[in-house]
């Protein structure tokens, strides 16, 4: 892994639970990691559930765009994350590989979303300790 260790999130849509996971890695990890994410069949737009949802704890991810998932994206992360998406993700020597098994907040109001969002940040959490922990002084 570099210095600055890269992650790419995987879902279907890149509508929802990547797009969360994408934004809690960037805010909590800030500088210290590099944030991909993409989707096998992106959406059109994000999830406005999942915006409501993150903008209650202050992350906005209202001007983020579903983006196609890439060969490129993959074989420039250290570490791939699905969600939900199956065997679409190319695989690649050298990579870490994550499945996080999270409901789909496609077609739920932010009520349902909530917990989906708190269960991300957890994992996040977990990650960030993994790969990027804080410098010691």
């Amino acid at each position: 892994m570099a210095d600055k260790p890269s992650v790419l999130f995987v879902c279907v849509h890149n509508a929802g639970r990547s797009q969360m996971a994408a934004a809690w890695l960037t805010h909590l990890a800030g500088d210290r990691v590099e944030v991909r994410s993409a989707g096998s069949n992106p959406g059109d737009h994000v999830n406005p559930a999942a915006v409501e949802a993150m903008a209650e704890v202050g992350i906005d991810i209202s001007a983020e765009v579903p983006k196609v998932l890439t060969t490129d994206a993959v074989k420039e992360s250290d570490v791939c994350i699905t969600m939900g998406c199956g065997d679409t993700c190319p695989v690649f020597p050298g990579k870490r590989y994550l499945d996080w098994r999270l409901e789909d907040p496609a077609g739920q109001g932010v009520e349902a979303v909530r917990p989906i969002r708190d269960e991300i940040k957890t994992l996040v959490k977990t990650l960030i300790a993994e790969i990027a922990p804080e410098a010691t002084t």
